[in-house]
């Protein structure tokens, strides 16, 4: 068992059971829901279905990152008990926690100074993130030690490659992603936009799609063209989805039939409270490692 800790951010988008199973331990972002605040705790509190439902009836959302007093009683739980810690978080090119968890960080290395804690910067969001977690829980059970499994991550991270659609546009359109005229548009032309997550992090537009049907074969193709060794990609494929299990099952099959020699079946979990509250229901993510992120 390796004597440092794994971890990573509740927006890593993985089921509680799936962090217990590869001994991956998690903090927890904050949301508001209709005015009330909750700890973004993998829907145990409040379910996915649930969340996603009272936001189509018209209940606010709102998101808190953690701030660096947040990652300072995270951290002390392992330091205190002899622990060093391997902590990997949100993209910073959609969140500042990077920079909270660094500043906690310094703070903890002061209280324990014979303490490790190393803080990557995963550039990564959801059930993505949640790939590379996984990949680092492989990497570290092969015995793997911290420093080396920590420049791996960052030698590898832009490998971990994000490509999502979504088929509604309300909730991209509330948060001011997508300017309400454009949004009305695309709404009246059935308009699903093909995004994906850029070298730096960051949420990108990459094309306008007519019908979801469409926008399914085209993120589809995306995985064949990106993905390492093509057609002969042999490693594990990730889709999350915002209340839309159906889509989210149509693009597995289509990744599934393209790519018979993946790592098991492709796994499906859901957009969590904190990334699911900026997109709303209908989007749904593919993620998969292949060609590195460089524009």
């Amino acid at each position: 068992m390796a004597d440092y800790v794994l971890s990573c951010c509740s927006t890593a988008d993985l089921t509680q059971e799936h962090m217990d199973n590869r001994d991956i331990h998690y903090c927890s972002f904050y949301y508001e829901l209709g005015g009330t605040q909750y700890r973004d705790d993998l829907g145990k509190t409040i379910s996915f279905p649930e969340f996603y439902r009272r936001m189509v009836a018209g209940e606010m959302t709102k998101t808190s990152q953690l701030n660096a007093e947040d990652y300072c009683s995270y951290f002390e739980e392992f330091l205190s008990a002899g622990k060093d810690i391997l902590h990997l978080t949100l993209s910073s090119g959609i969140s500042g926690t990077y920079n909270s968890a660094n500043i906690a960080a310094e703070e903890m290395r002061e209280k324990y100074p014979d303490r490790k804690i190393i803080i990557v910067d995963s550039l990564a969001a959801s059930s993505g993130y949640g790939l590379l977690m996984d990949k680092l829980a492989d990497l570290r059970d092969e015995g793997m030690g911290i420093d080396e499994l920590a420049q791996w991550a960052e030698d590898h991270k832009l490998n971990l490659v994000h490509w999502f659609f979504s088929s509604d546009l309300t909730f991209f359109i509330r948060g001011g992603r997508i300017s309400k005229t454009a949004g009305f548009v695309g709404q009246v032309l059935n308009i699903c936009p093909l995004m994906n997550v850029n070298f730096e992090g960051k949420l990108i537009v990459r094309e306008k799609i007519r019908t979801k049907k469409k926008v399914m074969k085209a993120i589809a193709k995306k995985a064949l063209e990106l993905a390492q060794d093509g057609a002969a990609y042999a490693d594990k494929v990730y889709i999350s989805h915002a209340a839309c299990r159906e889509d989210a099952e149509a693009v597995a099959a289509l990744i599934q039939a393209q790519f018979p020699n993946m790592k098991g079946k492709t796994e499906i979990y859901d957009i969590g409270n904190t990334i699911g509250a900026h997109t709303g229901p209908g989007t749904v993510a593919l993620f998969f490692w292949g060609a590195k992120r460089e524009d």
